[in-house]
Order: C-alpha cells, then structure tokens, then sequence
C-alpha cells in the first residue's frame, strides 16, 4: 500500500510539471486541504480560479464548483478527483423543471444559489452565495419579482433580512445542514454553556433563532478568529474544523451530528481522496466539459455575482 508521503509527493510532481493549482473547499478532508494553493468557500473559490494563471486547475469540492471554475476559465483544463460528487441543492432543481417555471413566470429575476448545474446557472439572471446572497437580493429593483433557488432555508434567511415580500422560494434543501435538528443544538448549548453558536443559513430556521452569528463558512471562520469567546458550537460541515482551528488556535469547537448520517459530515465532498486527487492530475480526468453556448450564458450571472462585495 502506497504511503501518504509518497501520495503527496507525487501531487507535488504532478502539479508542477502540469502548471497546476489545488483549490479545496473548507469541507475537504484535511489531508486535501493541507496541500491545497487555496482553501475558500465557493465564493473565494470562484474569485482564484478567475484569477488563476497556470495552465491546470485541480478543484477539490463538488461538480458543480469545478463546473463554475470551468466557466471563468474556458481555456484551461479543469479536473476534479470525482465526478460523483454532486450535491443535494443541486439535485433538487433540474433545468427542465427552472425552464418550465420561467415560461410561466417570464416576469421574475431568477436569483441560484451557486449550488446549482451549470445549465441551471445559464438560465438564471443573477448568482450569489451565501456570503452574498443577501446583497445580491438588495442589488435588485425592489419592484422586480424574484425566484430565489434552490435552498429554501437560505432562500427564508435572505427573505428575512432583505424584506421582500415578492420572493419565491425554490423548495430545494442541502442533506446535511437541512436536517441540524434544534433539539440537538439545544442539548449542545446545555453541554457547552460558555459555548457561542455559529450558524451555516442553509440550516433550519429554528436553528438560526437559536445563533449567536449566522454566516456563509468562511465568514464563520473569520468571526470565530475575531471572538472574544473561547467555546463554539459549529452548525456546518464538519470539515471546517481544519481553518478554525488553523485560524483560532486554543478555541474549541463542537459540532453537532445532524439526523441525516448522524454526523455533520457531507458525503460527496468525502468522496475525494488524496489518491483521486493524485490520478486527475496525472490523467487530466475528470475534466470538465462544457459546451461554448452554455458557458457564454452562465458567465453573465456568475459575473455579477462576483462583482457584488
């Protein structure tokens, strides 16, 4: 059996000779984030891959985020270490079923989470991600109606805080932050008193009541650093462990299982593993493919994601 060491030197190889850069979502496994060029959120992910200059890009995350770094990066080569890793929002609206919707609400602005297919973003109007959503929303002509999808828990948060009455809301939801259960939460308050929630907006609403700060991952992690508090409950991915503790060295962190695995773990984003990593450098598979068509349409509302702060 092939040791780790040997394993991460050959990515070291590969990466070099292919001009390659590593960007790993703060949901990988720490041994991928370790040897990661970036760690993001899909944001901070989709801002480097527009950025990147090399000639390959390695994304370690889900399909539809290697889909968003092929679109900002037509010319280059994309590869992901499994194409199996897909994600449940994305799952949950199909481009048939947006399409279908649009012919007979041709009137609203069509907001998609990032977490979404590439030909689901070419048919929407505008992107965000939960670090933005709620300025994308604000970005929008209060008179304008508007389909927000597909998280319906994120889509509530947003609807909340903006105030607009004439947002529908896609009734997708994410497996993993969906089904944090409140009563779970509440025992882990109980447990940890000295403990502070932080909260991931694509969990329940009665969870988020019960936060002291709701936000996307990264800036979970950047108020975790900035707390005066020693002790936090995490309700998010559980793979966030690795920046909290990079970042907030001597805090604690506790996270509570959700009812879906009872862990707070997402499966795809499990699903890549150093040696798929080390096998799409070597063989350039999975790449991302995309026709010209849908890119040219998708990097309209991927760009004006990315130039709303």
């Amino acid at each position: 059996m092939v040791g780790v060491s040997s394993v991460t030197e050959e990515i070291a190889e590969l990466k070099k000779s292919r001009k390659a850069v590593i960007l790993a979502h703060h949901y990988q496994d720490a041994e991928i984030q370790e040897l990661a060029d970036s760690i993001g959120d899909s944001l901070e992910l989709a801002r480097v891959a527009q950025n990147f200059q090399g000639d390959v890009i390695a994304l370690c995350g889900v399909w539809f985020m290697a889909e968003t770094a092929k679109a900002l990066n037509p010319e280059r080569i994309v590869v992901a270490p499994d194409r199996g890793a897909g994600c449940s929002l994305v799952d949950a609206c199909r481009v048939e079923d947006l399409r279908a919707w649009k012919q007979r609400n041709p009137d609203h602005v069509i907001v998609s989470y990032v977490n979404t297919s590439i030909d689901v973003k070419a048919e929407s109007d505008i992107l965000c991600t939960s670090r933005n959503a709620v300025s994308i929303v604000n970005s929008i002509p209060a008179d304008k109606p508007i389909m927000f999808l597909p998280d319906m828990n994120l889509g509530a948060y947003v609807k909340e805080k903006t105030g607009r009455a004439n947002m529908k809301i896609w009734p997708g939801a994410c497996m993993v932050h969906a089904t944090f259960p409140a009563r779970r939460l509440s025992k882990a308050r109980a447990d940890y008193p000295n403990a502070v929630v932080a909260a991931h907006p694509e969990c329940p609403q009665d969870v988020l009541r019960m936060a002291d700060f709701v936000g996307s991952t990264s800036a979970i992690i950047d108020w975790c650093k900035k707390s005066s508090a020693e002790e936090f409950i995490i309700m998010t991915e559980s793979g966030v462990r690795f920046s909290l503790e990079r970042d907030s060295p001597g805090k604690k962190f506790y996270f509570v299982a959700n009812e879906q695995c009872n862990c707070s773990e997402c499966p795809y984003m499990k699903m890549n593993t150093l040696e798929k990593l080390r096998d799409a450098l070597r063989d350039l598979q999975p790449r991302v493919e995309i026709p010209a068509d849908i890119i040219a349409r998708a990097r309209i509302p991927i760009e004006k994601m990315l130039a709303v702060k």
